[in-house]
C-alpha cells in the first residue's frame, strides 16, 4: 500500500499545482498530514502571535488519480483516521467570534491517547477524529487551504471521518485531491476558531462516478449531507438547499413545488464551520427519502 508523506503539500487548491503522487481508480491508500499549523506549535511557549507563518492548513498533495476526468465525481472512502500523540489549541485577541473577550494569548498541548483527549486532570475528551481540509483543483480560482469552497478545502465537516464517503467535484484532469488539518475533537461550528489540531494519517479508498455534482457531499450510514460554503450563512443555506430541491426532482420525478416541501419536512440545516473565510452549512438528506444520490 502507498503512504504519502506529509513533506510534499500545497498551500492552496489549484489546477496549477504539479501533482505530487499518482494512484489509480480503486486503489487503498495512506497519506500522512500535518497539522494546521505545519507542525511549527509544539511546546506551550510557543504562541500563535509570535510564529510567523505564511499559510495555515498546508494539504498533503496533490494526488493525481488515473482516470478521473472532468465532469466525474470522485469518491474518497475514509477507511482509518491515526492521529499523532498531541494536538494544539491556540487563543489570541480577536480570534474567532469572541475574540474581543479574549484578554491573553496562550497555546494549550493535549495529550492525545487511550481514545482521550486530556484536556486537563479532570476533563478527557473522546477521541473524534475527523479530516478538515479535503478537496480536488477548483475550475478556475487559486483557492487558500484556509478557505472552503464548491471544490472542497477546508469545510471543517466533522462528518468527514472514518465509515464516511466524501464526494468531490472533479474540474481537471486526475483531480488533483490533496488533504490536512486533522481534528482530535471538533464541535459544530468550530466555535473560537479551532478543534484540537493534530497531525496523522488517513487510510482511504478512492473511486469514480461518472456523473457531475455542484458541491462536495458527505455520506454516512444514515444520510446524504450536501456541503455548501459561502460568504454567509444564508447564502450557504439557501444554495444548500436549492441543491437538494433540484436532486429531489431529478431523483423523486416530482415537482419543484413537491421537492421543496419534502426538503422542509425531512431535512436538517446544520452548521459545519462559521469562522473560515467562507462559512459552511450542511443540509442533511435522510437514506429514507434519497438510497442513492446516484
Amino acid at each position: 500500500m502507498k503512504t504519502f508523506q506529509k513533506q510534499q503539500f500545497i498551500k492552496s487548491f489549484s489546477s496549477k499545482n504539479k501533482p505530487a503522487y499518482t494512484i489509480n481508480i480503486g486503489e487503498t491508500f495512506i497519506v500522512e498530514t500535518m497539522d494546521c499549523y505545519g507542525g511549527a506549535i509544539t511546546s506551550p511557549n510557543q504562541l500563535r502571535t509570535e510564529i510567523n507563518l505564511d499559510y495555515i492548513n498546508p494539504a498533503t498533495g496533490p494526488i493525481y488519480i488515473n482516470d478521473i476526468h472532468p465532469g466525474d465525481t470522485l469518491c474518497v472512502e475514509i477507511l482509518d483516521i491515526q492521529l499523532d500523540e498531541f494536538g494544539v489549541m491556540v487563543l489570541y485577541p480577536g480570534m474567532g467570534p469572541l475574540g474581543h473577550l479574549v484578554q491573553q494569548t496562550d497555546t494549550r498541548i493535549f495529550q492525545v491517547s487511550d481514545g482521550k483527549v486530556k484536556f486537563n486532570d479532570s476533563i478527557h475528551l473522546p477521541i473524534k477524529p475527523m479530516v478538515g481540509v479535503i478537496g480536488t483543483a477548483p475550475l478556475n480560482a487559486e483557492v487558500l487551504c484556509e478557505s472552503p469552497g464548491d471544490h472542497g478545502g477546508n469545510m471543517d465537516t466533522k462528518h468527514i471521518t472514518v465509515g464516511s464517503k466524501i464526494y468531490l467535484p472533479v474540474f481537471h484532469e486526475g483531480g488533483l485531491l490533496a488533504l490536512g488539518d486533522l481534528h482530535a475533537a471538533m464541535g459544530d461550528g468550530e466555535l473560537n476558531g479551532s478543534g484540537v489540531e493534530i497531525g496523522g494519517k488517513v487510510t482511504m479508498n478512492a473511486s469514480k462516478i461518472n456523473d457531475s455534482i455542484p458541491m462536495p457531499i458527505v455520506e454516512t450510514a444514515e444520510s446524504y449531507m450536501i456541503i455548501s460554503s459561502e460568504s454567509t450563512l444564508e447564502q450557504a443555506a439557501n444554495k444548500g438547499m436549492e441543491a437538494a430541491v433540484h436532486l429531489f426532482e431529478k431523483k423523486l420525478s416530482i415537482t419543484f413545488n413537491d421537492a421543496y416541501r419534502l426538503l422542509s419536512a425531512v431535512c436538517d440545516l446544520q452548521i459545519s464551520q462559521i469562522v473560515n473565510p467562507l462559512v459552511t452549512v450542511r443540509i442533511v438528506i435522510p437514506k429514507e427519502i434519497i438510497s442513492n444520490i446516484f
